[in-house]
């Protein structure tokens, strides 16, 4: 059991889970702080790591979200491996946790979770705030490009793998013969109603859903992924990052992913005329890319998997955007 001492503006009490870290294949110890949620003053929990040197010289944070059906207990080990290697505090917090009540799934109050966690992390360390990064898969995904959407002054790159950009587009996939399946009653039991109930139910869909806001991201370089398989043999289908991707090139207008390429890429899983972008070879990514588009400082990837992430292809990316100080 270890207690730190408390920060001013937070309450909370520590404790470690995991290994110290004893090789270069272990991972060091997490530490457990709960803060005063500063918008309904509820205790939330943050689960977070950092360097010795810490506290007294300027470090990145890196701020990893988890998935649809976790909290911040989730084991996101394969995403800590990349920030201790590259020696950024990371933080991991719950923002309400599972999504499945109605202060969870992108309400004000799960991204001021996020927000406060950051804070949480500069009056606790001597952070570097112009390396502050953002990344998620799945139902992090969807946080990530809502956060990136509500607060692009916040982070300095975000990475988003198969996430969700609509939520009422989504809650229509899952429902199969008129009978809500698992992610859409989980839907359900956020917002209550399902989409189209009410004129005040959909304004609530769009405020938590990433498609939305991602026009106002601007500057901020946002690195969007998904599986082409992703809807066949996984929950997101690849038409939600591409949305997302054209949200944020209106924007900027700039050109955006055609219907017809996004049907074809739903159905055939690959285009017939592809773009001198989308022969693009990654080697960090290590898989075939089917369609890669840019715009600005943004772009989105489709590549051969399904619904998954590849942790040092997007923590070296986002390593690569950092500000002249």
């Amino acid at each position: 059991m270890k207690i730190r001492s408390a920060t001013a503006g937070f309450v909370f009490a520590a404790f470690l889970s995991g290994t110290c870290l004893a090789s270069d294949e272990a991972l060091p110890a997490l530490t457990d702080v709960k803060i005063a949620s500063s918008l309904d003053g509820t205790n939330q929990t943050i689960r977070y790591w950092a360097p010795p040197n810490a506290t007294d010289q300027p470090t990145p944070v890196f701020v990893f979200l988890h998935s649809w059906s976790g909290d911040y207990r989730q084991d996101n080990s394969k995403w800590l491996k990349e920030a201790v290697k590259r020696g950024w505090i990371y933080i991991h917090p719950d923002f309400r946790g599972i999504n499945n009540s109605p202060q969870a799934c992108g309400s004000k109050y799960a991204r001021q979770d996020i927000l406060d966690s950051i804070n949480f992390a500069t009056k606790t360390f001597s952070v570097n705030s112009s390396r502050v990064y953002l990344a998620g898969v799945s139902g992090g995904g969807h946080m990530a490009m809502l956060m990136a959407g509500h607060h692009p002054d916040r982070f300095t790159a975000v990475s988003a793998w198969v996430g969700i950009s609509d939520i009422a587009d989504w809650y229509r996939f899952h429902v199969i013969d008129g009978k809500p399946q698992n992610y859409a009653q989980m839907i359900r039991k956020c917002f209550g109603k399902p989409p189209g109930e009410s004129a005040a139910i959909d304004a609530e869909y769009r405020d938590r859903s990433p498609l939305f806001h991602l026009r106002n991201v601007g500057e901020l370089p946002v690195d969007i992924f998904a599986g082409v398989n992703d809807g066949h043999s996984g929950s997101v289908p690849v038409k939600q990052s591409l949305m997302a991707f054209n949200a944020i090139a209106e924007g900027n207008n700039d050109a955006v992913v055609s219907n017809d390429e996004i049907e074809e890429l739903w159905n055939d899983r690959k285009l017939s005329k592809p773009e001198e972008s989308d022969r693009e070879t990654d080697e960090l990514l290590g898989r075939d890319i089917y369609l890669r588009r840019t715009t600005k400082k943004s772009r989105v990837t489709i590549f051969e998997g399904g619904h998954e992430s590849v942790p040092e292809a997007a923590c070296d990316w986002l390593a690569a955007h950092t500000p002249a100080e």
